[in-house]
Formats: structure tokens, sequence, C-alpha cells
């Protein structure tokens, strides 16, 4: 099974329980026997507990995700080294430094925090 295989199956997957739901309701409405309705009760809480189930399930299915800052600093830089675009790609790396400073300022602000500097002393 993919990954994009995972939100079609979950998406099936609940469309089947809500349609048992819609089974189980209505025989709840036209039912006056204890034990009937005590089974499609007990049914219902099962349909629920997959129901939730196959929700965990659709949010642990990963994202796509960005290409990390120094991953795509190391690459420019493998281009201005190597095919000598100085030029070209002066106006890509300005864009690329200031997240960098901002998340080395943002790493070694959280840093002095577990250190107990500044004002965080006991």
């Amino acid at each position: 099974m993919t990954h994009t295989d995972i939100p079609t199956r979950c998406l099936a997957l609940q469309l089947k329980l809500m349609d048992a739901l819609d089974t189980a309701w209505a025989i709840l409405e036209r039912s006056h026997d204890p034990a009937e309705i005590r089974k499609v009760r007990d049914k219902a809480k099962a349909i629920g507990d997959l129901a939730a189930m196959a929700r965990k399930v659709a949010l642990i299915v990963p994202t796509a995700r960005k290409p990390p800052v120094d991953v795509l600093a190391a690459g420019l830089a493998a281009v201005q080294g190597g095919a000598g675009l100085g030029v070209m790609a002066a106006p890509l790396a300005a864009p690329l430094a200031a997240p960098l400073a901002a998340q080395a300022e943002h790493a070694r602000r959280a840093l002095d925090k577990l250190k107990g500097g500044r004002r965080g002393r006991l």
C-alpha cells in the first residue's frame, strides 16, 4: 500500500461505516425489542471505534515536505562553485540567507533558555 492509497482507503472505509451506522439507526427506529436494541447499540459503538481508528490512520500519512534550507544552500553552493554562475546565483543566495540567520538566532535563544542564561537563571 502506498501513501496515496491510504487516504482513498480511509475515505472508502468511512463511507462504509456511515452506511452501517445508517442501517443501525434504521433498526433502532423501528424496533422495540430490548435485546435487538442492545445488539444494535453495541454495533454502533464498534462502528464508532473503527471510525476513530480510521481518522487516526488518515492523520498519520506524512504530507509532502519542503527540502531543508541547509540542503538548498548546499545545492546552491555546488552550483556556484561548479558552473561559475556567481552572477546568476547571487539573487538566489539572498533569499536563503535570511531564513538561515533567523533559524540560527532562534536556535541560539533556545540554547540560552536551556542553559539558564540571562533572565532564566534560578
